[in-house]
């Protein structure tokens, strides 16, 4: 017999890292994923223009345990649901965006939510093992993981081919290990891919615009990798 716990027994227990109770954590978890096949946006602002808006491709739609549905970008170091996006001064959530129609919105398409659920209803995963994989996706937005080396000072840009939902609701951006290379293309699932946050020369994720600015020498993105890279320094002496 399995032992378990109530909600009503984890409505009191706190988890540490994100002050909140541990049922809240399960009822967020996410439980399915759906590729943006359409281009669809996110928009954010920050501090660093008041009157502008930016811009972000959804990289997926995710189904929460407790039925919600967000869009999911990679964010600096993770990859979060877009309305959970608030920081002043790195940029806070304002809606989803079709540039197809020029519409900005506030929920997720429909078709995603019933596209999600019907898949959840139709898997209906049962897993004993939280780390256990019930998902990969391909990575369709260019995105790229940025990789310091503290003691060199130096920077590379590897591409993600695929993201890996755990039955804990952890999702990785995986990247190869050139190592292990056996057979090419490379395709989700792949032995020889490994999950970039797992990595300690990690930093952070960026959007191909963004890595195709510095793969290009493009001296503003230069400039701000090189403070990213100054700080990683940092981080590792202090």
């Amino acid at each position: 017999m399995k032992n378990t716990v109530s909600s009503h027994d984890t409505d009191n227990v706190i988890d540490l890292f994100t002050g909140k109770p541990l049922s809240s954590l399960e009822e967020g978890r996410f439980i399915r994923l759906a590729p943006e096949l359409d281009g669809l946006e996110m928009l954010y602002s920050n501090e660093s223009g008041s009157d502008k808006l930016f811009s972000l491709r959804v990289l997926c739609w995710a189904l929460r345990a407790d039925g919600g549905v967000v869009g999911l970008v990679p964010w600096l170091d993770g990859i979060f649901a877009c309305p959970d996006i608030n920081d002043p001064l790195n940029g806070q959530f304002e809606g989803y965006y079709d540039p197809g129609i020029d519409e900005v919105f506030f929920e997720p398409p429909i078709h995603k939510v019933v596209e999600l659920e019907s898949a959840a209803e139709y898997y209906e995963y049962q897993c004993e093992d939280p780390h256990e994989i019930i998902q990969e996706i391909p990575d369709l937005i260019g995105t790229h993981a940025v990789m310091t080396n503290a003691k060199t000072k130096t920077l590379t840009l590897q591409e993600v081919v695929s993201w890996r939902l755990h039955h804990d609701g952890v999702i990785f951006g995986m990247i190869v290990d050139e190592k292990k290379v056996e057979s090419t293309p490379i395709l989700p699932g792949d032995k020889c891919l490994y999950p970039a946050q797992g990595h300690d020369n990690f930093r952070y994720f960026f959007q191909h615009h963004i890595a195709n600015k510095i793969k290009s020498e493009d001296p503003e993105a230069l400039a701000a990798i090189s403070m990213l890279v100054d700080e990683s320094a940092n981080g590792s002496t202090s």
